[in-house]
């Protein structure tokens, strides 16, 4: 590999007036401020996924050639245009919320930007900027505090072609193939426009960058050839019902912490569906699954909690894995699923790792914990040791808590104690207070890649919507209304099959990586190199 000499563009000629420079200066920014918005589009609740291939690239144009400082300018410019409305959901806890994470998700995606004009220097260069694209978001998964893994390019492809990547390599699979189709493409724009100026570099220079887009674009597609079989075929079947009891719709984030009639509807629901069992309007389930957070308070020590959840098990006549609250020490609680059964009450439970930070614990709560909506949050989660696996007749159940459905440690350490079923019960609630569903439909989307990249049907279990029933192929069998109180029931396929990914596990993510960095090393010797000349 070699270098090519460039000459920045970051810096305009003195010869040029004022105005000309501060156009010059402008024109990249709203490049950049563009691919941010078109990459934001790609997600739910708009979806358009192609446009995931577009929104990179026009970063990566207007990243090649500039020195530290422009680029890391324009790469906050571009995480600004695209976080923004990406997370814009947020803005339901408050404009602040919303506003702090945005901007430190894209000062890291400026920090990051820095690498990529020595890397584009670098012969090949669209292989070594995907890997790069992957390497930044395998640091964003991880800091500040415990990472932020929205906006993976992954993320976006759960009605794409690229989605079958996901049972070979994970979603940073999905991801390198997204970004390399997006830096190729990038690179035969550039191709063209060297075209169109003196000296022209003729059609054969363009062939090149074109030939590699299409096989880009090939390489995603044979993504088709890798999904899992949506039936299960040769596997054992089990039954389940997924509850969505819903809660009322408070107006703001005090009135939804106030809600306390949760668990009420949860059983009133369950209860319900023991009614329709009866009569033949339902199949009866082997399990049960209610959300995350469907008791405020912990049922194992509350005696009318606890006689409203005995009751509705035995009248279902199957286990409930209840979304419930728990007690722990030193006035703290836990997030959990619980496992009740009919003969023995609670049983084992799964507690969340992955805590949302000022959501469900306050980082220097000594020092913030008196502000604003913060105080809402009086005790902090204690987080789990480690994944659970909550066994129940034929089922063997993995559960990724709402948030922690992002994170591919967690769902995959959670799937390789044996599971055959997956399940991400969430609660939505306080996200969709303003009419959004971005929210609940960008964490299906991520659930859906869940059961292809894992080859496990899933299910999603909401406390207002969406509920969802997933297929191993990621396809949406069946799916639940905003603010409605509805059960679905289905007989799903007890996966017991390995994919390739779940193999692999963090190989890919770390091989894929450790790529960009010894690219990245050699770009810098050969850019000092070439400065000393």
């Amino acid at each position: 590999m070699t270098t090519t000499d460039h000459v920045p563009t970051d810096t305009a000629s003195p010869d040029l007036p004022g105005a000309s420079r501060s156009a010059g200066r402008a024109r990249p920014a709203a490049l950049a401020a563009g691919g941010g918005l078109v990459l934001a589009a790609a997600f739910p609740p708009l979806g358009w996924w192609p446009l995931a291939f577009v929104g990179p690239a026009m970063l990566l144009l207007v990243l090649r050639d500039r020195r530290p400082r422009a680029a890391f300018g324009l790469g906050t410019v571009f995480g600004l245009a695209f976080f923004g409305p990406l997370l814009l959901w947020l803005t339901n806890l408050g404009v602040l919320p919303w506003a702090a994470l945005v901007l430190v998700q894209a000062l890291l995606l400026g920090a990051s930007s820095c690498a990529v004009p020595p890397l584009t220097r670098l012969r090949g260069w669209p292989l070594w900027t995907a890997a790069w694209w992957v390497a930044v978001e395998a640091v964003r998964s991880r800091v500040p505090l415990g990472g932020f893994p929205w906006g993976r390019l992954a993320f976006s492809q759960a009605d794409a072609p690229t989605l079958g990547w996901a049972a070979v390599g994970g979603a940073p699979a999905v991801s390198a193939l997204v970004a390399l189709t997006a830096a190729c493409l990038a690179a035969l724009l550039l191709r063209l426009r060297q075209q169109h100026r003196p000296p022209s570099t003729g059609a054969r220079a363009v062939r090149a960058p074109a030939v590699a887009l299409l096989a880009a674009v090939a390489a995603t597609t044979a993504g088709t050839l890798f999904v899992p079989s949506a039936s299960g075929d040769g596997q054992e079947r089990a039954t389940v019902a997924v509850v969505q009891g819903n809660v009322p719709r408070g107006r703001s984030v005090e009135e939804q912490a106030r809600v306390r009639q949760v668990a009420d509807n949860h059983i009133a629901a369950t209860r319900e569906l023991a009614d329709a069992i009866r009569t033949g309007d339902a199949p009866q389930p082997d399990l049960v699954l209610w959300p995350e957070n469907a008791t405020d308070r912990d049922p194992r020590t509350d005696p009318d909690l606890r006689e409203g959840i005995n009751r509705a098990a035995a009248e279902v006549g199957a286990p409930i894995v209840v979304g419930a609250i728990l007690d722990a020490p030193d006035n703290r609680i836990r997030n959990t699923s619980l496992l009740w059964t009919p003969e023995n009450g609670p049983g084992p439970y799964s507690a969340k790792q992955q805590l949302v930070p000022f959501g469900e614990y306050i980082p220097a709560r000594w020092l913030l914990g008196s502000f604003g909506d913060l105080q809402l949050v009086p005790r902090d989660f204690v987080p789990g040791d480690g994944p659970v696996r909550l066994d129940a007749g034929p089922v063997r159940l993995a559960t990724s808590i709402c948030y922690e459905v992002a994170y591919d440690g967690q769902v995959r350490d959670a799937v390789r104690t044996g599971a055959n079923l997956l399940a991400v019960p969430t609660n939505n609630a306080t996200y969709m207070r303003n009419g959004s569903v971005a929210e609940p439909e960008q964490q299906l989307a991520m659930s859906r890649l869940r059961a292809v990249e894992h080859g496990r049907a899933t299910l999603v279990a909401s406390t207002t919507g969406i509920s969802a029933i997933v297929a191993p192929d990621g396809t949406v069998t069946a799916a639940t209304g905003l603010w409605t109180r509805d059960v679905l029931t289905a007989s799903v396929p007890l996966n017991t099959d390995t994919t390739t990914a779940t193999r692999l596990g963090p190989l890919p993510e770390a091989a894929i990586t450790l790529t960009a960095t010894i690219a990245l090393a050699l770009a810098v010797h050969c850019t000092r190199a070439a400065t000393r000349k």
